[in-house]
Order: structure tokens, then sequence, then C-alpha cells
């Protein structure tokens, strides 16, 4: 990365983007090198005192200073955002556009900033506000080899970045990785809720499903077994474990996932027609 800073400039201060700066900055990317603009001051100030950061509340004045520009406004407020960037800043196909913004597809930023444009698109996941996130990066045609590796470099600061074939790609990624956060929410709060039914108090309950949830994690992450064979390790023919996953299998786990999978990347692929 030392080889290779260019000047950031972050559109929108929201959470997502304040966890990528900061995961930046503890990794040792120059605070220097990374500007923000964002409408209200309270985010900015914040930013400013705890890492040092150049802030603004103009966007032209971001855009016009960074080398890479990062769109992390919310999906229907980007049409606005980019439209009023082409109009002041007069060499942005000189620039790299970086969008994390769900949905929106590139013709649909080749519309609000010209077709001229060399872009990334990144899908980065909740867990990256704790440094353990899954980014899935897309990038157009006309985005060079160097330009890839440093946008890759920015989103390795906060978890593990996975390049994909395509946009469609990136609708997949968002119903797994984007949206499976609250997938894995939903099953831990189910198992925490069934120890509470049986007499643990909540704090125990959800201590003991949370660790155990990390626990497998780790596990699945150190390990070379694939998932199923995890699985199998941990459940004795005839035992207490077995009869759980056959309880699971029943209710047809694996079916529910794929429906879930399913019906997100259908919204996913329908919002990228709302804006």
């Amino acid at each position: 990365m030392q080889n290779d800073v260019r000047t950031i400039g972050f559109i929108g201060a929201g959470n997502m983007p304040q966890s990528i700066i900061g995961g930046m900055i503890k990794g040792g990317f120059p605070a220097q090198s990374v500007l923000v603009s964002n409408p209200s001051r309270p985010k900015l100030d914040l930013l400013s005192e705890k890492y040092g950061l150049r802030t603004s509340q103009n966007n032209h004045e971001v855009a016009n200073a960074a080398d890479v520009i990062v769109l992390s406004v919310k999906p229907q407020l980007m049409r606005e955002v980019c439209e009023d960037l082409k109009e002041n800043v007069s060499n942005l196909a000189d620039k790299l556009i970086v969008t994390i913004a769900a949905g929106l597809r590139f013709e649909s930023y080749y519309d609000f900033l010209g077709d001229d444009i060399r872009i990334i698109r990144v899908m980065p996941n909740t867990p990256s506000l704790v440094g353990e996130g899954v980014s899935g990066l897309v990038a157009d045609d006309k985005v060079t080899a160097a330009e890839k590796e440093f946008v890759q470099q920015v989103f390795d600061y906060v978890g593990i970045t996975l390049w994909l074939e395509d946009e469609d790609a990136i609708d997949v990624l968002g119903a797994v990785a984007g949206s499976g956060p609250a997938y894995f929410f939903e099953f831990m709060h189910g198992l925490q809720r069934a120890a509470e039914e049986f007499g643990v108090s909540p704090e125990q309950a959800r201590a003991m499903v949370q660790q155990t949830a990390l626990g497998a994690a780790k596990m699945a992450c150190e390990s070379e077994l694939s998932l199923v064979d995890l699985r199998k390790q941990v459940t004795s023919k005839g035992g207490s474990t077995a009869k759980g996953i056959e309880a699971y299998q029943q209710g047809e786990l694996n079916e529910v996932s794929k429906k879930a999978v399913a019906a997100a990347v259908a919204r996913n692929r329908e919002m990228a027609k709302l804006f």
C-alpha cells in the first residue's frame, strides 16, 4: 500500500464509511490522504477529532481533491449527488469512482456521471464495522489492474475481499454475505429463546449462544474440512447432537436457507430498477 497511496475522498460519512476509514487508518493508511464530505457537521467532527482527517460539507471540494471518489450515500440520493458532481467536477473521467451503494448498476452511474467514468462496485457487509467483513467487488472494463489492487487493499482493512465475475454475482453476495448476518442473528435468537424456555437466564443463554457461534465460525475458518464434514465431527451417531440435527433436517433448514437467499436476490434485482 505504501507504494501506491492515492488520495481517497468519501462522499457520505455514515456507519459503513466510518468503519472503512477507521480500518484504513488503523492499518497504516495515511490520514492526510483521506477526505470526507457530509451535509451535517457532527459526523465530520467525530472523524476529524478521532483521526485528524480533512473534512468538508462540500462534496465538490472533496471530489476535486481526490484521486479516488467513494460514493457512500443511500441509493435514493445517488442520482442527485452524482449529477451534482458531474456538473461541478471538471476532470471526473480522470478519477476512479467506487460505490458502496446497494442495488444500483453500472448503467445507472454511466447515466448519472457519464459513459467515460471508471467504476468499481463494492458490496461490504455490516461485520466490516468490527473488521470482520466480506466485501464483494466488480469492476467495469476500463478499470486498471493497479486501480483494482488499490481498492482491494482499502477493503482488506475491514475483512476479506472477493472479486466477482459480474454484477449478477454482486446480487448473490448481497443476499448471502450482506443479508447473512441478519439470518445468523435470527438463528441465534431462536437458540437463545429455546435455552430460556428450558430455564436458563437470558444473560447466560445469550452468552452460550454467541460464544458457540464465534467458536464454530473460527473452527470453520481455520479448518480445511467442508462444512458438512465439520458438522459430522460434532455429531456422534445416536447422540443428542444427532437428534438435534435430525430435527433441523425435518424442518428442511437447507430449503429455508435457499428460499431466503432467493428472496433476497430477487429483491436486490428489483431495487436496481427503483432509482
